[in-house]
């Protein structure tokens, strides 16, 4: 499914009950900020390089008065920003620089999105290509959401490594997970919505005013997911309606507006970039646009009992689990099939030169039309939430840069196509953080 979280295996934990275990047994230093339930933990020794530990390390601890706020609305669509809910918003894009042909990159999903954005590559070089994958070792269905899962260094640890302060504030259990404790500071997340796996934006900022206070980190990321959520659940988005998440839009806005009034009243905003942006877009579908490839597969003799569906809302990631000599039969088939589906809009390679999704996506990534969504493997139950995104429908986003800071461009609009990918290098070109990834960044400094 798009958004919920996919059934864990019996037993395991979770990232954030593992985070939990370790605040218990003093593996990381927990902070009491901002009021009663705020709780915030620094990485311990041999997690992220904090300041503490660079110091130890000989480093020198970098002086600058340079803050940079990642601010994340969660499945915001780029219109939404013009639609009169959100005058915050409205009034820090056009007030900056502003790409009005900004996109998300496949699978366009939460996970991968907020990934390409800390490290700049795309997931073939960062190991994590959806939300939702088939673990060929595990032989399980699962979310990405394991710190190991991200094979690739992140801006965080490279600012850490500088001597730069990192905080970051995620109201999703997941992005908690797969970030782990590569931040300086971080907060942990509640209270959680139970069903959404999601802490809602007015305790989320609160968490950040309470960093910004109290902790200053030189970069903060920040995830909003409000929008997303209640995009998810609104049962009047095919109307067109979207009562839900309109209501959502305007508190988000609220908050944001929070933060930037928080930012000027301390003197901070002088110094200050924000880079605001969406990590995917949202897209509705009525009760009878669903798509579900496993009958159709499973009908065909070759097929059947060797294939594995890990769904993601507007898009399947597909992987054969036959022997790998007929590998190549079986993606064509499933091709043909799945064309033949009504509702599929097309179907991908994942390694092709646009998908770069690696080989944790499987064989084949089958994505649906706008207004359709994927229910497999079962197509009453598995999916039944009408906002859904991961198909191309979904890659148009807002994508703004804002702040006091002298190097902030003023009342600027690009024509230029900026992607998730380009947060990354456009943090580091802002902190004058010297050389690159090995083989270079996957996206480009926006400044």
């Amino acid at each position: 499914m798009c958004e919920s979280s996919t059934p864990r295996p019996a037993g395991e934990p979770t990232p954030y009950d593992v985070g939990l275990a370790e605040i218990a047994a003093g593996r990381r230093t927990v902070l009491k900020l901002g009021g009663a339930g705020l709780v915030f933990s620094s990485a311990a020794a041999g997690g992220a390089l904090g300041l503490e530990s660079a110091a130890a390390a000989g480093k020198k601890l970098r002086k600058t008065k340079k803050r940079a706020y990642v601010l994340v609305v969660d499945g915001c669509l780029p219109e939404e920003i013009d639609s009169g809910l959100t005058p915050n918003l409205a009034a820090l894009r056009d007030g900056g620089l502003r790409y009005s042909r900004a996109a998300s990159k496949p699978i366009m999903e939460t996970i991968p999105n907020h990934v390409m954005m800390m490290t700049g590559l795309r997931p073939d070089r960062s190991g994590v290509p959806a939300n939702s994958i088939y673990d060929r070792k595990e032989k399980v269905i699962r979310d990405l959401d394991r710190p190991r899962d991200l094979k690739a260094d992140t801006i965080i640890e490279r600012m850490n490594r500088r001597g730069l302060r990192t905080g970051t504030v995620l109201s999703k259990e997941y992005l908690y997970g797969i970030f782990g404790t590569r931040a300086t500071d971080r907060w942990e997340p509640a209270p959680i919505v139970p069903v959404s796996g999601h802490a809602p934006d007015i305790f989320t900022m609160q968490a950040a005013l309470a960093m910004l206070d109290e902790l200053d980190p030189h970069l903060m990321f920040v995830n909003l997911g409000d929008v997303d959520r209640l995009g998810h659940t609104d049962f009047t988005g095919p109307s067109g309606v979207q009562a839900a998440r309109r209501l959502g839009l305007i508190d988000t806005d609220l908050q944001v507006g929070r933060f930037i009034a928080a930012l000027r009243a301390s003197g901070t905003w002088e110094h200050s970039m924000l880079i605001v942006l969406a990590d995917h877009s949202m897209d509705f579908s009525r009760p009878d646009r669903v798509v579900s490839l496993q009958g159709p597969f499973e009908d065909d003799p070759f097929l059947a009992g060797k294939f594995v569906i890990a769904d993601n809302g507007g898009a399947d990631l597909v992987y054969w689990t036959g022997p790998k000599r007929q590998r190549e039969k079986a993606v064509k088939k499933m091709r043909t099939i799945a064309r033949a589906v009504p509702g599929v809009l097309n179907c991908k390679n994942p390694q092709s030169k646009w998908m770069r999704l690696g080989p944790e996506a499987g064989d084949l990534v089958v994505f649906c039309k706008s207004g359709w969504r994927f229910s497999d493997p079962d197509p009453v139950t598995s999916n039944p939430i009408p906002g859904n995104h991961g198909h191309p429908a979904t890659r148009p986003i807002p994508f703004f840069i804002s702040g006091g800071h002298p190097s902030i461009p003023r009342r600027k609009a690009s024509s230029k196509v900026a992607h998730t990918v380009d947060v990354a290098p456009t943090v580091a070109d802002f902190f004058g953080i010297k050389g690159k990834p090995r083989g270079g960044y996957d996206g480009r400094s926006r400044l």
